[in-house]
């Protein structure tokens, strides 16, 4: 099943369809705040080297034909902002997805990012009809752990090794949310104030897992 994306807005905050034309803008982007996003930008341990916006593009609206995923483009007051992607859109006795984004370092500390992850949440919850949706942080990106405690997404455990991460595999929280907590939208409970912000609690044990490296075998 084919995904029209939708374009989503609350104020200032648009979520709107990925095009092939906003790549040189994303590159830009991406170039400007490489300091800045560097650390938790997903890589690829098989095919390591320069990045292909357009491709990238490509291959997210190929998601979205094939009815996988949900490409956007955050834009603020009109300037591009950051990216949203829903992606492993999986429906039948899962029907759940997951939420990953990034956003320049000059729009941070506006609420853009969880005013962005409420809405896409919703339109999946509210729209598709999707019945979960989870968030992977790793546990040093302290922005992104604010956003899952903002909206109330609750912390399910630690995923070792979980995904590679600038240039290795890192471990993950995992948070998530199901249609079925909520008795308004997320982005309504969050700006009613009736988030759960305590949802999100890493346990003690985890933290302290994740704070030593998992040990692995060496291959010779």
């Amino acid at each position: 099943m084919a995904f029209v994306i939708p374009t989503l807005s609350d104020g200032r905050i648009v979520l709107r369809p990925i095009r092939l034309r906003d790549a040189r803008a994303l590159e830009r982007s991406l170039l400007d705040n490489r300091t800045w996003l560097r650390q938790w930008e997903a890589t690829s341990p098989y095919a390591p080297g320069s990045f292909d916006t357009r491709a990238s593009i490509r291959s997210l609206l190929a998601n979205a034909r094939a009815g996988h995923g949900l490409p956007f483009i955050v834009e603020y007051d009109g300037r591009l902002a950051g990216q949203l992607n829903v992606s492993s859109v999986t429906y039948g006795s899962l029907s759940s997805a997951t939420i990953g984004y990034w956003i320049a370092e000059e729009f941070a500390g506006r609420n853009i990012t969880p005013t962005a992850v409420a809405l896409a949440t919703d339109y999946c919850f509210y729209q598709l009809g999707l019945h979960r949706m989870e968030i992977c942080i790793r546990p040093e990106n302290g922005p992104s752990l604010r956003v899952v405690e903002k909206l109330g997404f609750r912390y399910e455990g630690l995923r070792r090794r979980y995904i590679h991460i600038n240039g290795d595999w890192r471990d993950h929280y995992c948070f998530g949310l199901v249609s079925e907590e909520l008795q308004q939208g997320v982005l309504r409970r969050w700006l009613d104030g009736e988030a759960p912000a305590e949802a999100a609690s890493v346990t003690p044990e985890d933290r302290a897992a994740a704070a030593i490296p998992l040990p692995v075998a060496r291959r010779h």
